[in-house]
């Protein structure tokens, strides 16, 4: 498939005062510490305790302290989804700290965690907000996305560990670390007369493989082994709330209309999976105003909900719409769903 760059399309925002929209964007140093060094910590705890219950097994009381690991492991896995694309995310959009230089030393710190492909995602996730779900331009999401949950080798990704995830992401890096580059979008975003880009890009794959490669080895020379576990793949299993989070943002809705209340969903929900997150909940005042920092996105929402459609509160409330959407699209292709606006919203 071929997609062109050349997407000017006038998009529709729902209007807010221009005063007020400064003060939302105006980025706050300690918001962003909080953010990253909370995140990062969690992940670093939650990796210590993954550590400490597989130091206390033993012959004698492998019965309850093996559950206990898978536990731990469960918990620290549930961070990681959240290490990669989404930190990155943020981060790309250099609107967490007011420091270009923080944003994209953290960027890095993410991406070499959770093995993400940055300098590809700097470039394909631009041309996404240019034109949000428009066929001919978009090649970071294509529509309309598609899942299935019936193969058992989904459910073992979600909840536990799949080897040939792993095996795909470390298969992919060497891959680029060779400047193999395939597929219509990874072209067109990463494009072989920029020589420049490729080799940043091949230079990145490359620090990946080498950097992960000898930490591994540390790791078993000093009888640490366990650390390849909890920090060389620690990004890549029980990736199922990342999942619920993640597809939520333009499944089910309506591409190509110049308008991001009806290609981009938002849903509200508690302090945690919001932390995780970033706030992406917030997805569809993000894609109205990517220069508003995530911190800031709940003011952003309450200060232009009446134009918006109402959101949906929860994961389960949240899914529940997504499958129904599903099951009234395989039963009727050409269903298109209509999401509900407050009466004082503005009609395109």
């Amino acid at each position: 498939m071929e997609f062109s760059n050349n997407s000017r399309i006038s998009w529709y925002r729902s209007p807010v005062d221009k005063g007020h929209l400064s003060e939302l964007m105006q980025r706050n140093d300690l918001k962003g510490w909080r953010q990253t060094l909370l995140h990062l910590g969690w992940f670093a705890a939650t990796a210590t305790i993954a550590v400490s219950t597989f130091s206390l097994i033993n012959a004698s009381n492998y019965v309850w302290s093996v559950p206990l690991l898978i536990a731990a492991l469960f918990l620290h896995g549930t961070m990681g989804p959240f290490m990669g694309l989404i930190a990155v995310h943020e981060l790309q959009h250099r609107t967490v700290f007011k420091s270009r230089k923080l944003n994209e030393f953290f960027e890095r710190v993410y991406a070499f965690i959770s093995w993400s492909d940055y300098i590809w995602y700097q470039q394909s996730h631009t041309l996404h907000h240019m034109a949000t779900c428009h066929t001919d331009h978009d090649g970071e999401v294509i529509m309309p996305i598609r899942f299935s949950l019936k193969r058992a080798r989904v459910w073992l990704n979600l909840l536990a560990w799949d080897p040939r995830v792993t095996w795909n992401r470390w298969q992919l890096t060497w891959r680029h670390a060779r400047g193999d580059i395939r597929g219509d979008w990874y072209n067109h975003v990463l494009p072989a007369t920029d020589h420049k880009l490729r080799r940043r890009h091949r230079n990145w794959a490359r620090i990946l493989l080498l950097g992960h490669s000898s930490l591994a080895l540390l790791f078993v020379l000093t009888g640490n082994w366990f650390l390849i576990i909890v920090f060389t793949i620690g990004t890549q299993y029980c990736a199922w709330l990342g999942f619920l989070c993640g597809v939520t943002q333009h499944y089910g809705l309506n591409p190509n209309i110049p308008d991001f209340r009806q290609s981009t969903r938002t849903f509200t929900c508690s302090w945690l999976p919001a932390f995780y997150y970033w706030n992406m909940q917030y997805h569809l005042e993000h894609h109205m105003y990517p220069a508003v920092p995530c911190y800031n996105l709940p003011k952003l929402r309450a200060a232009i909900e009446d134009d918006l459609p109402i959101a949906t509160h929860g994961l389960v409330t949240t899914w529940k719409e997504m499958l129904e959407i599903k099951e009234r699209s395989l039963a009727d292709p050409n269903y298109k769903f209509t999401p509900r606006f407050p009466a004082s919203a503005t009609k395109t």
